[in-house]
């Protein structure tokens, strides 16, 4: 057995990964035991937890790998202040203590820490590898894929240089054609504009695509004319002119807020039609290069088929818009595309590239539905729930579905835990909050009464599988939610005769379809296909609710508040169901009633331990 260990770690999302003979076996982000959100310390829980769940200790790995370069980061580092000086020097000054302390050493500091977890000296340690981010990403995009041969496009903020990766992968080779390079970044550029509409980089920016349908791209021109000089092949430069990051501690400067009107809004204040058309501008330019860069990659490839990591691959609506276009005859991408996911690929770059292991493509792909965190049995969840002083009720699944089905059906919000928790940014009805798609109030009810979250945020529908044709313009498996689909045209309603003069948040208000908690303002919904293979409970609650109500679908959103990680444990989702006005709780076979559970004592300062995200 050849095991390897993968970590991200010291950026954002830190993360661990187990690979077991190529096979995916284990994988977790640091944040959903530490309950801090992008926790970006060093993964210990996620570590233990991968070693634990295959009975093993770190001695008995292979080989530990890490997803970055942090001494071609460095050198980056400097190229960018001596490519700038004098300019950037509050920069440089701030950000010197933290390399100089811990990043630059991070080999040393790894194997610190690794070494305390396992309980033993460092010499024992397996052999401590290092791959390039960016090939890292392109790891876990097209090992894990269900081709034999692809092209791999990704795109994120910046790695060691590169900012835009290409490459081809046909069989165990994953062959590197080009890049783009730092500081020229599609990430960074919608980053900036997620910095400049007043949400926080790094975690604010599927706010900005969710913004984006209800403005009008009236800026277009204006980013291509100034900011960004796109070629027809797709590639491109920034003109740093109007840019702060490489000298400065914001994204954007002054003349970039001149050019806009006005300097960035201010977190929490109101989102005006200015944010709106913003926000509608650079995600259509965001859709514009990655149409074109796919385009170029399939005429110099050759591929039928794409495959699609870094952070820039989790705006589903750009997915959406490459995947009608016909380009590829298919397209996938890796669920945990951002730096989490850089754990997986390392790891996976090491079986192939150290063990010339083999690649044989898996019907579907081979993340397991992404299922690859902790899970509990009922019996552990019981005693879990029982020393907080939950009230729960044990009842079997044959009863238990149809009445949780019931209960949704009927207006109730239900907490869903149950089967190993998922990995990456996404709840696939793992960790969910579940709600009835065809009530017109649950889209508000959950944004601010569950989740406190802003009112313009949109809900993902999850679907049967077999039934996702009926409900959505979609002729294939969407598992990840990581596709935008438009809802089908048989399940929009006729306009209203007095909403033709409502604008922004206004238009929330108007139903749009027969499951309007689930369609946006502009008839789109991110997609999650449910699958019998993949997540089988889940599955039969869909068909109990389609045998109750007609309808396949359910609202499905990740189990946390804002501000917080998604819930890892059965402790974590009583606190977040106590903490809300969620109705009902399922643990595995059990159920919790709100009306049944005594106050949780001494939880009253919950929301000053968490910070807006």
């Amino acid at each position: 057995m050849t095991t390897v260990l993968g970590l991200s770690a010291y950026y954002h999302d830190s993360a661990a990964a187990l690979v077991e003979d190529g096979v995916i076996v284990a994988a977790a982000q640091e944040e959903r035991f530490s309950r801090r959100k992008h926790d970006a310390r060093f993964p210990g829980q996620a570590v233990r937890f991968c070693l634990e769940s295959r009975g093993i200790h770190l001695t008995d790995v292979n080989q530990v790998v890490f997803y970055d370069k942090p001494l071609v980061k460095f050198e980056r580092l400097l190229e960018t202040y001596l490519a700038y000086a004098p300019r950037g020097f509050r920069s440089f000054v701030a950000a010197m203590p933290v390399w100089l302390q811990d990043k630059l050493y991070l080999k040393k500091t790894l194997k610190r820490e690794l070494a305390a977890l396992a309980g033993v000296k460092e010499q024992a340690l397996p052999p401590l590898l290092f791959t390039e981010h960016h090939q890292a990403h392109a790891a876990s995009a097209f090992y894990p894929s269900p081709f034999e041969k692809a092209a791999v496009l990704c795109l994120d903020g910046v790695g060691e240089w590169a900012t835009t990766s290409a490459w081809l992968g046909a069989g165990r080779r994953l062959e590197a054609l080009w890049q783009i390079d730092f500081p020229h970044s599609l990430g960074l550029l919608y980053s900036a504009f997620t910095y400049y509409t007043g949400f926080r980089v790094n975690s604010g920016e599927y706010k900005l695509m969710g913004l984006a349908p209800y403005g009008e791209p009236r800026y277009v021109d204006v980013i291509l004319e100034r900011l960004l000089d796109l070629k027809a092949d797709g590639t491109f430069r920034l003109n740093m002119d109007y840019f702060n990051y490489c000298t400065g501690l914001t994204m954007t400067n002054g003349r970039f807020h001149d050019l806009f009107g006005g300097p960035p809004r201010t977190p929490e204040t109101p989102i005006t039609r200015h944010h709106m058309d913003i926000a509608a501008s650079i995600q259509k330019v965001t859709e514009e290069v990655v149409l074109r860069l796919g385009r170029t990659l399939r005429a110099e490839t050759g591929a039928e088929h794409l495959c699609l990591a870094g952070g820039v691959a989790l705006n589903c609506v750009a997915n959406g818009e490459l995947l009608r276009a016909g380009v590829f005859e298919d397209i996938w991408v890796q669920p945990a595309a951002g730096d989490a996911g850089g754990a997986l690929g390392a790891a996976l770059v090491v079986w192939h590239e150290v063990h010339d292991g083999s690649h044989q493509p898996i019907a579907g792909d081979a993340m397991a539905g992404a299922y690859l965190g902790p899970r509990f049995s009922t019996t552990e969840a019981a005693q879990r729930l029982e020393a907080m002083g939950a009230v729960a009720e044990a009842i079997d699944d044959a009863e238990l579905l149809p009445l949780v089905a019931t209960l949704l059906a009927d207006g109730a919000v239900v907490g869903w835990f149950q089967g190993p928790m998922e990995f990456g940014p996404r709840a696939l009805g793992g960790r969910s909050i579940l709600g009835d798609p065809r009530s017109p109030r649950m889209q508000s009810v959950m944004n601010l009464k569950i989740k406190y979250r802003e009112s313009f945020r949109p809900f993902a529908p999850a679907v049967l599988a077999e039934r996702a044709g009926e409900w959505f313009e979609l002729d294939r498996a969407s598992p990840y939610m990581l596709f935008v689909a438009p809802v089908a045209a048989a399940r929009r309603l006729p306009p209203e005769e007095d909403a033709a003069g409502l604008f922004g948040i206004d238009r929330l208000k108007v139903p749009r379809s027969t499951i309007p908690a689930v369609t946006h303002v502009d008839f789109s919904a991110r997609v999650q296909t449910v699958h019998e293979h993949t997540n089988p409970r889940f599955y039969r609650l869909l068909e109990a609710f389609e045998a109750r109500t007609g309808c396949p679908v359910l609202v499905n959103t990740s189990f946390n508040v804002r501000g917080e990680p998604i819930v890892g444990s059965p402790e974590d989702a009583y606190r977040c169901f106590m903490r809300t006005e969620i109705d009902y709780l399922v643990v595995e076979g059990l159920l919790l009633a709100k009306t049944d559970q005594p106050p949780l004592e001494g939880d009253e300062t919950w929301r000053e331990e968490l910070e807006p995200d």
